[in-house]
């Protein structure tokens, strides 16, 4: 990130059951997150070997001049009101862009930045595919305020737009 101060935005853990057809789809971080900067970094990290479901990326994308319009995930609804602010989610693999994947073993990571268009394709494996995601931010990331309620929400943060993130909500982690 190339940032001399680094806080925890959030973590999660995410599962994909045996079987499960339905892809992660195509997004970026940044617009469902009420922070803006370039100092961010996605970490993916797995806790089962991956393959088929690995973390998908669009290289480049983090460049855009737009942004991807956030869209909720099971029913398909813009997220935010404004579409002409985004550009609407590509589809990648038939628009010939260039993904690129790994297969992966517990203690692998991808670092990527929020605004690195990603996803991942539906676990027909026979294994559960467990993964930890981390998402730091750095120097230059600020609130800001969305069109709309974002994920994760964090309600009662009381911040105003332009403000660093505050420390007891978002911990300093580097320099320590």
């Amino acid at each position: 990130m190339r940032s001399k101060r680094v806080q925890i935005f959030h973590d999660h853990v995410l599962v994909k059951e045996p079987g499960t057809s339905k892809s992660t789809p195509w997004h970026q971080d940044a617009p469902y997150y009420f922070v803006e900067g370039e100092q961010t970094v996605s970490f993916w990290c797995p806790v089962d070997p991956v393959k088929e479901a690995s973390l998908r990326c669009v290289a480049g994308s983090h460049a855009w001049q737009k942004p991807v319009l956030p869209i909720r995930w099971l029913s398909e609804e813009n997220f935010y009101p404004d579409k002409d602010t985004y550009m609407p989610v590509p589809d990648p693999d038939s628009e010939n862009m260039p993904v690129i994947q790994w297969a992966m073993q517990p203690g692998d990571a991808v670092a990527f930045n929020f605004k690195t268009l990603h996803g991942a394709r539906g676990n027909r494996s026979g294994i559960r595919r467990r993964a930890f995601s981390l998402r730091l931010v750095g120097d230059d990331v600020r609130y800001i305020t969305r069109p709309g309620s974002t994920s994760p929400p964090y309600p009662g943060h009381n911040m105003v737009d332009g403000q660093i993130l505050r420390e007891d909500w978002f911990p300093v982690i580097y320099p320590s």
